[in-house]
């Protein structure tokens, strides 16, 4: 199947069975002239409750050296907390912007770069105990070289919580594989004004990972097996193969396109994915291979997914 068949026959799909809260693309469309928006979580301001996020890079390994120049994937969350840093997404904090505190999710390079975080002077960081011996070791060779204070190192265990700058962190396993075959990759549940009483935000945040791991979905609440679950309110997900690209090798460790829409569409229609009105979910982590412009996947990605791009800022409303 080519890659315009693939559009036609997941967007004829996707719109029967009625997949997200975003402007629906009508069935005589053609989804390659169809444009959603305006979108709800953008050109907005953060309320003291709601949860603001920009988006540092969007891109996938060696995309930063390709011509379209999507930075490494990293996120700023409420301009105090980063997920993953490289070098190349520096430009993308704004001037006044110093965030001392920084969650990784792997060891892989185009997600963790020591000495940046050093040259940032971030003084905290969690990452999984399963590489934190690596990790201290890396710091301590760098903080050596450029003769800077080491940060607290901080390890987490599956499942464990955080707290940092008015946000809970949960570490959920991912389904990613680095080159320690000990080390387990990890993605996140972040919640702000989470109480028993009110879900306020509750976004999974979730790259590197081929498609979402049991035990993540029960941690997060969000396995419909659990009678007892919680939604999320927010979704952010890794779509490292491009549309059309289903039997990619890099499947073991990667997530599609129609993965991740297959996966909003159950979670909605299961009750664990609660948006607000005009709430996209946003995809990142796009590599070079396959993939077309942004005005592109603008018109052309499946309900109600959302090619996020450097320098996106976004916020997420709380619930009640």
């Amino acid at each position: 199947m080519d890659r315009r068949d693939f559009l036609k026959q997941g967007s004829a799909i996707v719109v029967s069975l009625g997949l997200g809260n975003a402007t629906s693309v009508a069935a005589t469309d053609s989804p390659e002239t169809s444009f959603r928006g305006p979108y709800s979580t953008e050109n907005t301001k953060a309320g003291p409750s709601d949860l603001s996020l920009r988006f540092l890079g969007t891109g996938a390994a060696g995309y930063y050296q390709d011509q379209t120049r999507r930075r490494h994937s990293s996120i700023l969350l409420d301009k105090k907390v980063l997920i993953d840093l490289n070098r190349c997404s520096l430009d993308m904090l704004a001037r006044r912007c110093h965030p001392e505190v920084l969650f990784y999710t792997h060891s892989h390079p185009d997600h963790y770069e020591p000495d940046t975080a050093l040259d940032l002077n971030v003084r905290k960081i969690y990452l999984s105990e399963t590489w934190i011996d690596k990790a201290r070791k890396d710091f301590e060779k760098y903080a050596a070289e450029k003769k800077k204070d080491m940060p607290q190192l901080i390890p987490l265990a599956v499942g464990q919580k955080v707290e940092e700058g008015g946000l809970v962190f949960t570490a959920l396993p991912a389904n990613h594989a680095t080159g320690n075959y000990k080390e387990q990759s990890l993605i996140y549940l972040i919640e702000k004004g989470t109480t028993d009483e009110h879900l306020g935000v509750r976004l999974l945040y979730a790259t590197d990972t081929g498609g979402i791991m049991g035990n993540a979905g029960r941690i997060a609440g969000i396995d419909p097996h659990l009678k007892t679950g919680r939604p999320v309110t927010a979704f952010i997900m890794e779509a490292t193969i491009g549309m059309g690209m289903n039997e990619d090798w890099r499947m073991f460790n990667h997530t599609s396109v129609e993965g991740v829409a297959r996966i909003a569409h159950m979670m909605e229609q299961q009750h664990r994915y609660l948006p607000s009105e005009g709430q996209p979910v946003y995809i990142t982590h796009m590599s070079k291979k396959g993939w077309p412009t942004q005005e592109e996947l603008d018109r052309t990605l499946p309900l109600p997914l959302r090619a996020a791009f450097d320098g996106l800022d976004v916020v997420f409303k709380s619930h009640s």
